[in-house]
């Protein structure tokens, strides 16, 4: 999307463009002093410096595809706070340069040649590399912020080819631009953006847990704006400007664009500095206040050499005196009269690297820089385990044993778990990364079928206090589990009469009372929602759907809550719809009956207080399920009333693990409810269809949040053995 490729967009063309003058002033100033055979240096370093900012972005993303959810944010929020310190000096630096650029490069040219070719090839490196790696880790910041979007990839591409045509057509003079002006533009431009991105950047801090305020909002307008909306993508893609913002994050943005712009346009107004006094002839247009800083300095070969000074006429035995150093007449032969490639030396600074890598993929052992080998076996668990620095580390764990085996770093005082591997076979090995502290540490191994096995631990000091997990046994679970059935068992009791209430309307031939008596039932029903998976077959004769039957709607196998609808919405008698009533009692009836006998995992809880929602968003909010009662928002609110039961007799067992957490899934619940509340007016409730965009996005939204910050609750709440 454009509004997610602006920002790459003008990096690429501003960072593109100036790295671009750079080297055709490089390459301007060798043809201008005859000095074409050292060309081959020059694009050298420039190719090792696209080879190290490629290098760089792969860097930062692997790294941060290793890292976990939380660790990321930090990542991410610390590398956006330095993108844009670094973007903030470019453009300063730019605005204060661009008059002088090809004078003090061409200063540094000639030194290096008088140096030798390293020193040429150092030269270009360093005056290309600069640009990439500000470009890399700008353009990375962005990628991140506009997810899973290849708007920012595709907008630098843009970028980066329209800056080397822009490059090309001032060395061919071909095009006259007003450089001073472009920064200028692209300068503020670039402000605000920064502005945008430094927020974004200190969010994801906060999300990290590296700065406070995560849940201090100076506003949430989540509920009046679509965040799908146009305007509100281009807003986020362009300014990074969110519905909600925490306080931090506004003053960051207010204060960095009031502070640096007002800095940027009160230089804008000081006088520049004179420029050195430098014949007509000598004095590139770049230095001319409305001239471009490349299109006199790059010209082509043909280009009068400027880089000699005649001697004065009344000489005696007049002999040139350089302006610059000029490469000694011997150098000059015999590098001309060597046989090697010119492509030689540039192609080795980029396939050797690639060779080495590979080479290190083929040969290595895979393991990270001191990477402990760690064993896992009932005999030999912990084996090998030796106190780690602090820090993020990885250990490769090798089931040494005969069984499959559970392996977890743990603080031993408190079976705390800071890492862990499940199902890991006999014979094999598996990397385990854990973010080390100051603390004790041990290892507990639990084969399958077996007793598990602690080792002895080791003590680290120097490091953070590190946040683990709480461990969790399966009698913990027992309450709640114990809770949650009395609430179902109460529920079904209840839609036993309900059921009975529509059969009796529908006798009756009050086909309005059945439709309201129908919405009433299938709610509650909706609300059992954690209980699904132990109510066997009788989900399927309940409220199951059309989808896969032969016969559609008028499919025998199509019975139920569904089925009913079908008919009370699409004009079928109360005396053909009774008997489907008669058969839906008598579902529910044996459900009742059969429920209390029933398995019911106590790890399916808190894996269902993520999955009612998946389903609400995958059916509900999509209006896949409407067969013509307009009353997926109804369906969508019990199932939210039943999460929130989950939630409540889960909340001790999250409270005492992430209270923070349980923090934000209650302010998303209450978001969500508040847009759910809108929707519904009286006894009746707007169909998911009958939305304005703008308003079916928001509660996509809401309920999508709701659901990503649900998610850490089943690991929160894993069942892990102890010894």
């Amino acid at each position: 999307m454009w509004d997610d490729a602006f920002p790459s967009f003008l990096i690429g063309l501003r960072e593109g463009l100036e790295a671009g003058l750079i080297v055709s002033i490089l390459v301007a100033t060798l043809v201008r002093g005859d000095a074409k055979s050292r060309l081959p240096q020059v694009w050298t370093g420039v190719l090792a410096a696209i080879a190290l900012s490629m290098s760089f972005g792969a860097v930062l993303t692997f790294t941060a595809a290793n890292l976990s959810a939380t660790a990321q944010e930090a990542f991410g929020g610390t590398l956006s706070v330095v993108a844009v310190a670094f973007v903030t000096a470019m453009v300063f630096w730019m605005r204060r340069s661009a008059r002088n650029l090809s004078g003090e490069i061409r200063e540094k040219v000639t030194a290096a040649l008088a140096m030798g070719g390293g020193m040429l090839i150092l030269t270009s490196f360093l005056a290309v590399g600069r640009e990439g790696l500000e470009t890399a880790l700008f353009l990375w910041t962005t990628a991140r912020a506009a997810g899973e979007s290849g708007g920012p990839l595709a907008g630098a591409a843009i970028g980066l080819v329209l800056a080397a045509g822009l490059c090309w057509g001032l060395y061919r003079r071909v095009l006259k631009i007003n450089l001073s002006r472009f920064f200028t533009v692209t300068g503020a431009v670039l402000i605000v953006i920064a502005s945008g991105v430094l927020g974004y950047g200190l969010r994801d801090l906060q999300e990290g847990g590296v700065i406070a305020g995560k849940t201090a909002y100076a506003f949430d307008l989540s509920a009046h704006i679509d965040a799908g909306s146009w305007y509100a993508a281009l807003l986020q893609g362009v300014l990074n400007l969110t519905p909600a913002m925490t306080w931090l994050q506004v003053a960051a943005y207010v204060g960095y664009l009031a502070i640096v712009m007002t800095l940027f346009v009160r230089g804008l107004r000081k006088p520049a500095p004179a420029p050195v006094s430098k014949k007509a002839s000598e004095a590139p247009a770049a230095e001319a206040p409305t001239a471009e800083p490349t299109a006199a300095e790059t010209a082509p070969a043909s280009a009068p050499d400027l880089t000699a000074a005649p001697a004065p006429a009344s000489a005696p035995n007049p002999a040139p005196v350089p302006a610059v150093t000029a490469v000694p007449a011997r150098t000059r032969t015999r590098t001309r009269t060597r046989s090697r490639p010119v492509w030689l030396l540039p192609a080795a600074v980029v396939a050797i690297p690639a060779v080495i890598g590979g080479l290190v993929v083929a040969f290595g052992d895979g393991k990270p820089a001191g990477a402990q080998t760690v064993a896992v076996s009932p005999t030999e668990c912990g084996k090998g385990f030796s106190a780690p620095k602090p820090g993020r580390r990885t250990f490769s764990m090798r089931n040494t044993g005969d069984k499959a085996s559970e392996v977890y770093l743990i603080n031993p005082a408190t079976n705390a778990v800071y890492g862990e591997i499940e199902g890991l076979a006999p014979g094999t090995t598996r990397d385990l990364v854990a973010t080390v502290g100051s603390g004790e540490y041990a290892w507990r191994c639990v084969p399958t079928s077996g007793k598990a096995v602690t080792s002895a631990s080791v003590r680290v000091s120097g490091g953070s206090t590190t946040k683990a997990v709480l461990p969790l046994a399966a009698s913990e679970l027992q309450p709640p589990l114990a809770s949650y059935r009395t609430y179902v068992n109460t529920g079904l009791g209840t839609l036993v009469g309900q059921t009975g209430t529509l059969t009796a309307d529908l006798a009756a031939g009050d086909l309005t009372a059945a439709r309201a008596d129908w919405l009433t039932a299938h709610d509650t029903y909706s609300a059992l929602g954690a209980a699904y998976g132990t109510f066997a077959d009788f989900d399927a004769k309940i409220n199951g759907r059309k989808d896969g039957l032969p016969g559609g709607e008028k499919d025998p196998s199509f019975t139920g809550f569904h089925r009913i609808e079908y008919g009370l919405w699409h004009g079928e008698s109360a005396a053909s719809l009774r008997p489907l009533a008669v058969r839906l009692g008598a579902d529910v009836a044996g459900l009742r009956k059969a429920f209390p006998t029933q398995d019911f995992d106590p790890s399916d809880l808190p894996l269902r207080s993520h999955e009612i929602l998946e389903n609400t968003l995958q059916f509900e909010l999509t209006g896949d399920t409407d067969e013509g009662s307009g009353t997926n928002l109804a369906t969508a609110n019990a199932n939210l009333a039943g999460t929130k039961e989950l939630l409540t007799v889960l909340r001790p067992l999250i409270t005492r693990r992430d209270p923070r957490q349980l923090a934000l899934i209650d302010a998303d619940i209450a978001r969500l409810q508040r847009l759910l509340d809108g929707a519904h007016k009286g006894a009746a409730w707007t169909p998911v269809g009958s939305l304005d965009a703008a308003a079916r996005a928001t509660i996509d939204g809401a309920t999508g949040q709701l659901l990503e910050d649900l998610a850490p609750v089943p690991d929160l709440l894993e069942i892990r053995k102890s010894a």
